[in-house]
């Protein structure tokens, strides 16, 4: 194991051992070669901290985080029951159901880039056809709609990584446990909610957390439609941290905000593992 250990201590210990140097460091991006000349400081943290501008892109990442995963969630549960029964061609929708996992993020949102462009795009001409929209919305371009936009991709790409693990999940329930709930006269709902969602909720809650760390830190989708825009309302911490680190060259605040990233989305993991271990026991 001493090869892949002195990759990760290479790759991952020293990266974040950096990280956390130029945190706290008085530098800029075309300083960063006199970086161990300066001296310490917390300025960069207070700075960040107290900057209101990082708490808005905290709430406007929450937001995406849940409403992202709640949304896939929901399409990935409904995907999987609906594999799991044994329907004609099963193992081609199965297939089918994986190919936006495999899609990169930047063709996605290209894609949906056309669908909703205000002037020609697919989903304002069927609005308008439909009589539910008289002028062109821009989806991308207003600060009313541009975080729901983005979450579409987000969810389209994600969704398959629910419909897998849950449909694991859901072949390891004993059908005979179905039977019974039939026999004594449950309905489907409530074969799902007392047979079906027992079954499957460990890995929901597996899952949820696995996609939610992902989306924190989500960038390809946001950078190529928005870029953060418009005024801000899908200005998440991913995408505000490389604002800092590359548009305004502020390295050492970019890096504040990155550690203090880190340190957040390690304190929600350690509740989870708490969390999961109570329901274990």
């Amino acid at each position: 194991m001493s090869p892949a250990l002195l990759l990760t201590i290479i790759f991952l210990v020293f990266s974040l051992f950096l990280v956390f140097n130029i945190s706290l460091r008085p530098v800029k991006l075309g300083t960063l070669a006199q970086m161990f000349n300066s001296g310490f400081t917390l300025d960069n943290y207070t700075r960040v901290l107290g900057d209101w501008e990082t708490w808005r892109s905290l709430w406007v990442t929450l937001l995406y985080v849940t409403l992202g995963s709640l949304s896939a969630f929901g399409v990935g549960l409904i995907a999987a029951l609906l594999l799991n029964r044994a329907l004609p061609g099963q193992r081609l929708f199965r297939t089918l159901v994986l190919i936006p996992w495999a899609v990169p993020g930047i063709t996605a949102t290209i894609a949906f880039l056309w669908l909703l462009q205000p002037s020609f795009g697919l989903v304002n001409f069927v609005l308008r056809s439909m009589g539910i929209v008289m002028t062109d919305t821009n989806w991308f371009g207003s600060p009313d709609t541009a975080l729901f936009s983005v979450i579409l991709p987000t969810v389209w790409k994600t969704y398959p990584f629910f419909t897998i693990m849950l449909l694991a999940a859901l072949q390891s329930v004993p059908k005979e446990l179905y039977e019974a709930a039939s026999i004594d006269g449950a309905g489907p709902w409530h074969r799902f909610r007392h047979v079906t969602w027992p079954g499957i909720r460990m890995t929901a809650a597996i899952a949820m957390v696995f996609n939610a760390m992902q989306l924190f830190r989500e960038f390809d989708f946001i950078f190529s439609s928005t870029r953060g825009g418009p005024a801000g309302a899908t200005d998440t911490i991913a995408i505000r941290i490389y604002n800092m680190a590359f548009q305004a060259f502020d390295a050492s605040g970019a890096a504040a905000l990155g550690v203090l990233t880190f340190v957040l989305v390690a304190i929600i993991m350690v509740f989870y593992l708490r969390w999961q271990n109570r329901q274990v026991s």
